[in-house]
Parts: structure tokens; sequence; C-alpha cells
């Protein structure tokens, strides 16, 4: 098992110049652009599904949970260490971009998702690609049945949403969905749908909020299943739970996204 967890998510919206470029209409402005694309989708899945591929995503946010797995006396512990979203409101999506892989090259950790492999890995690859950056390590740990790539790995990347339907034999629950049924906070005031209206008001701290609340949420169904699958005792998932919200606790003074969070969380407790 990889000492270092890393849970994560991303938000996007549609790349406007990818968009421009795909449409051959380099007039368009930004907000035509995303909406031409969402068009050409329509059409090409005959009015199915209007959501662009995952070369089309521009990353505005990446945020992650970072645990750390110490050994105990009862096995493994999962120890809270931060929680953040990389780089700061000014920052690139190649800036994103790089410290998301960069971390990857130093750390190796073991990454923990929810449709991850479906979605945010796709897209954090062809968007790292366009810039044309670089994460070797990526490629080269593990083995041939062990690795990143590999879907049943889930030693280097657990994506719940196939965890937990045992790769599709099962119906595909959404996050929000399994949240509910776990009892533990799932979206509040804000949905994916609503990440393209705030990037184009400018909204960025808001996204990148909204980010790390999916994260924690993310974290918590993550526990569960560890404890369920014998990863941690009863005893060490309890001290995991009770480290997750010491650390909402200290940090929710002074951001307010964590505070909500920590009160949504409180209500389903004691309900």
């Amino acid at each position: 098992m990889r000492r270092d967890v890393i849970v994560f998510d991303i938000e996007t919206v549609v790349d406007a110049d990818a968009a421009r470029r795909l449409l051959r209409l380099p007039d368009l402005t930004d907000i035509e652009a995303r909406d031409g694309l969402s068009d050409y989708f329509l059409e090409k899945t005959e009015g199915r599904n209007d959501f662009p591929r995952q070369p089309f995503h521009q990353v505005v946010a990446i945020s992650y949970g970072h645990l750390i797995r110490e050994p105990g006396e009862e096995g493994s512990e999962l120890l809270m260490r931060r929680l953040a979203t990389g780089g700061d409101n000014k920052s690139s999506e190649q800036e994103l971009l790089e410290g998301f892989f960069q971390l990857i090259e130093k750390r190796a950790p073991q990454l923990v998702s929810f449709n991850g492999r479906g979605f945010d890995v796709p897209v954090l690859k062809y968007r790292a690609m366009a810039y044309g950056l670089s994460c070797p390590r990526w490629f080269r740990e593990g083995d041939k049945w062990n690795n990143y790539d590999s879907r049943y790995s889930a030693d280097y990347h657990c994506d719940l949403l196939e965890v937990l339907s045992d790769f599709g034999a099962s119906a595909r629950c959404s996050m929000d969905e399994v949240a509910a049924s776990f009892n533990v906070p799932g979206k509040l005031e804000t949905a994916g749908d609503n990440v393209r209206e705030m990037f184009e008001a400018g909204q960025i701290t808001a996204i990148r909020d909204y980010c790390e609340t999916d994260v924690l949420t993310t974290m918590l169904i993550f526990l569960r299943h560890q404890l369920f699958v014998g990863a941690l005792t009863e005893g060490s998932y309890a001290r995991a739970i009770l480290g997750l919200r010491n650390y909402l606790e200290a940090e929710s003074g002074f951001r307010n996204h964590l505070a909500e969070y920590l009160q949504a969380w409180d209500q389903l407790v004691g309900a």
C-alpha cells in the first residue's frame, strides 16, 4: 500500500479556443464557442448528449485531500494532512496541470477519485499533452498488472465509481446518491452544472471552494470503503474520521465553505 493518498477532483469548462478551431469559426466569442461545441456534440450523438469529449475540457480547478498512511497497533492508520487546491485564482491551466503531474513525479501516491478513470484522468492527460508536458513516472511506476493505467489496480488509482459498482456489474451511482445513502454530506448549494456560469462570471474562488467540498465527500466515501474491505479497523476508521473533523474545525474559521460543510455533516450526524 502506498504511503501518500491523494483524493482529488477537477472542475472544467469548455475550451473556447479548441471549440473555435474544431468548428472552423475563429470569430466566435467564448460563449458562442462553448454553445457551438455543445450543439456539435448534440448533432454528433443524434440528439442524445451534448457533453463535450474529454480533450475539450479546460481545467479551472484541481483540488486534493492529502492523507498519509502510517502503521499503527491495529494496522494501517490514515492521517489527514491537508485539503487544498492547486495554484491560486490567477494560475493558468498549464500551471495547474504542472502542479498535479509534479505531485505524481515526486510522490507517486495512491489516487482516489469518483469517476476519475472515465473523466478526470483522461482530461488531465489530454490537457497536459496539449501543453507539451511530461510525466514519465505515471507510466514507469508499478508493473504489468499494477500501475496507474490498470483499471483494477486500486493501489494506484481507486476510482470509487468503478469499485462500488463492481466495475459496471451493478448500476453506477452518482457521488451525491452514494453520499445520501451513506449519510454523509453531498452537494451543498453548487453542482457541476453551475461551473460554467461561475467561470464566466469570474467566480474562480467559488469554483475552487466547490471542488474542495467534492473532495471531502469523496474522502468520506473512501474511508467508509476502506473500513468495509478491512484496510481500516473500526478503531482506525474512527480515528481517521476524528482527524478529518478536527482539521475542518481548525480550518473553518477562515475557510467558510469548510464551515458550511462541517455544519451539513453535523446536521446529518444529529439527524
